[in-house]
């Protein structure tokens, strides 16, 4: 049976005129057709993949007392650590532990007029039990990122679009986020819902996963495995790419569905995105490529808003409940958590 899932090469932008041109066609049709991929050819070496893995296997091991010390509820930046069952996913616990991190920034001073989502800037929360585990994350964040851009540059090109259509709206200050997650197995849950049906919110998505099944893609009205390929990060675009494309590409429906009995699994998702600050642009397609584009997905229960920090602050609200009462009561009293 052919492979649904198609496995890119990012080396190949590299490879001379005619590869180069291959791959943008390539990289368009997956992102269109599937909407995933598995990306190899992107420069982040085996050691460095095993390095993440294993801090993201040590941190899991700590004591609950370590992990809860960082808690997510304590952030108003929805920074740290969620339980098993702690995040929803439409209104559905999601049967994970993860810890989220976000960029390092300083906090926006907070006063009258100033926008609801500048909260979401400031630190992150690290524990202090596993030190070795900030530079760890860090150092995989800053990877996951040159080859994020990399891969945002190849897609405006595929759209023959200049190579620095999305510059403008994340240069300097890119609002990039990452978790670990630890999917516990069957026995130890009260479901079969590692992750519920989503879509993802930002440009891009890469994922690392280590050696355990568990992903789905929607595709043709039926789930595709997604299982690991030894070196490959596996890709899929976000809803920021569907709404700059005027639907032409699409966020892809996915999920995790919970291991077997007895396993575990781990993944590391980063998730690419613009500035908090940033308005989506509608590009300026071609004839043909505008001819295919159906306009972005509509959802009265979840819209889309191409003001980013809008988009990112609704989605945070939406997963983690506690975090919104603990921190955003004003907005969800008043009905603003959406402005």
């Amino acid at each position: 049976m052919p492979r649904i899932v198609p496995v890119l090469d990012l080396s190949r932008l590299e490879q001379g005129a005619s590869e180069y041109r291959t791959f943008l066609l390539d990289l368009r049709t997956a992102a269109r057709d599937v909407g995933f991929f598995y990306l190899s050819g992107h420069g982040i070496s085996t050691s460095e993949i095993d390095d993440v893995l294993d801090a993201s296997r040590r941190f899991f091991a700590l004591p609950e007392s370590d992990k809860l010390a960082i808690e997510m509820v304590k952030s108003q930046q929805f920074r740290g650590y969620t339980r098993a069952g702690g995040e929803l996913t439409k209104g559905a616990a999601d049967w994970r532990e993860q810890l989220d991190i976000g960029v390092e920034r300083q906090p926006i001073a907070q006063g009258p007029g100033i926008a609801p989502w500048t909260r979401l800037q400031g630190p992150n929360q690290w524990p202090s039990a596993l030190p070795e585990l900030k530079p760890a994350l860090l150092a995989w964040q800053a990877k996951a990122t040159a080859v994020a851009i990399r891969l945002l540059k190849a897609f405006a090109l595929s759209l023959d679009q200049p190579e620095d259509a999305f510059d403008a709206i994340y240069r300097d200050s890119p609002n990039h986020r990452m978790k670990i997650v630890r999917y516990p197995g069957r026995d130890a849950t009260e479901g079969d819902q590692g992750v519920g049906a989503h879509k993802d919110g930002g440009f891009l998505t890469l994922l690392l996963q280590d050696d355990n099944k568990g992903l789905q893609v929607e595709y043709d009205g039926s789930w595709v495995n997604v299982d690991p390929l030894p070196g490959t990060l596996v890709v899929n675009i976000g809803e920021l790419l569907e709404l700059a494309s005027n639907g032409y590409l699409r966020a892809t429906v996915h999920r995790v569905v919970t291991p077997l009995a007895g396993v575990e699994r781990i993944s590391v998702p980063f998730f690419f995105s613009a500035r908090l600050d940033a308005t989506i642009p509608l590009l300026g397609l071609s004839e043909e490529l505008a001819a295919q584009a159906r306009g972005p997905a509509s959802d009265p229960d979840n819209p889309l808003f191409r003001d980013v920090g809008t988009n990112v602050l609704k989605s945070r609200l939406r997963s983690h409940p506690d975090v919104a009462r603990r921190h955003y009561a004003d907005l969800l009293e008043t009905g603003t958590a959406g402005s």
